[in-house]
């Protein structure tokens, strides 16, 4: 078969995929008794586009737990007892830049996230993915979570220290550099190029994990996003809670690993583990901050 015809081939079958209708029947093998989360699961795609009905439905659980999960951050702002937290306290966010914010957030996940969720189920059933019943084991699921961070992990150091050089700095990485003090919901605040291109190691890892380890199911894959969002807003919140993942979980990267990111323009590239940066030594000076910085805390 000609690249030509493979080509013809695979969009015939993608497109076949984007006009699928859900039909219940079909999701469930012969005999099986679904719970009651399986059957309200299917029922949203009955008589529905499939790929369209997926589509809305990551949308809103990307929705709900990026600004859900920015809320409790949100509020700290406004709480005195919670400034000592703070790791940049001198800076301040304006009313004119958070609003600059969100409104480049919505139009990016609107016309750049949202058309990838619409195109994300037809891709995942011509790899594989499992989208009948039953669902995985919790096990299960925690177990590939897992592997998705490590993977995501591993890509965005790469990708991120290539948006550190010359060009794509300068016309792409610069964007989500604006905020030298993050917070929160600016963790997607980037160039659309980049929203794409470091979005893959979020989409790509599930699809090649599937590929060549083992079946990943749908809803696996939307536990993961909310999962991925879950720490990359609190990579960027601009707080060091004594109850935050990083203290007690030496290997996790958290905020005050990012933060220093954005303050000093340089070094800590990982999204969410500390080891990559420590083994190619691009946390050196990060080391030597924090040190100063835990020590300032102690005598304060």
């Amino acid at each position: 078969m000609s690249n030509t015809t493979l080509a013809s081939a695979i969009l015939e079958q993608f497109m076949a995929e984007m006009q699928t209708t859900g039909n219940i029947a079909r999701t469930m093998p012969s005999g099986y008794t679904p719970t009651w989360t399986e059957q309200k699961w299917f029922s949203l795609f009955e008589g529905r586009n499939e790929a369209i009905t997926f589509g809305i439905i990551a949308f809103v659980v990307h929705q709900v737990v990026y600004y859900g999960r920015y809320l409790p951050y949100a509020i700290c702002d406004y709480i005195p007892a919670m400034r000592k937290y703070k790791l940049q306290p001198d800076k301040e966010i304006s009313d004119k830049q958070w609003w600059k914010c969100v409104r480049s957030l919505l139009v990016s996940q609107i016309f750049v996230q949202l058309p990838m969720m619409m195109f994300f189920l037809p891709a995942a059933k011509m790899i594989g993915f499992e989208c009948s019943a039953p669902f995985p084991a919790w096990l299960r699921v925690a177990f590939q979570v897992s592997v998705f961070f490590v993977i995501e992990d591993f890509y965005h150091y790469w990708a991120h220290r290539l948006f550190h050089y010359g060009i794509f700095y300068k016309r792409i990485h610069k964007v989500h550099h604006e905020y030298t003090a993050p917070f929160g919901i600016a963790a997607e605040y980037a160039h659309p190029l980049e929203t794409a291109i470091l979005g893959q190691g979020t989409i790509a890892g599930p699809l090649f994990f599937n590929y060549f380890i083992e079946q990943v199911h749908i809803t696996t894959m939307l536990i993961w996003i909310a999962a991925r969002l879950w720490q990359t807003v609190e990579a960027h919140c601009g707080y060091d809670f004594p109850w935050s993942a990083s203290h007690w979980l030496p290997f996790w990267a958290g905020a005050s690993h990012h933060d220093y990111h954005h303050m000093a323009f340089v070094d800590n590239f990982a999204s969410t583990f500390r080891w990559w940066d420590r083994i190619f030594g691009t946390d050196n000076r990060y080391q030597a901050y924090e040190a100063r910085r835990l020590q300032k805390a102690k005598t304060e």
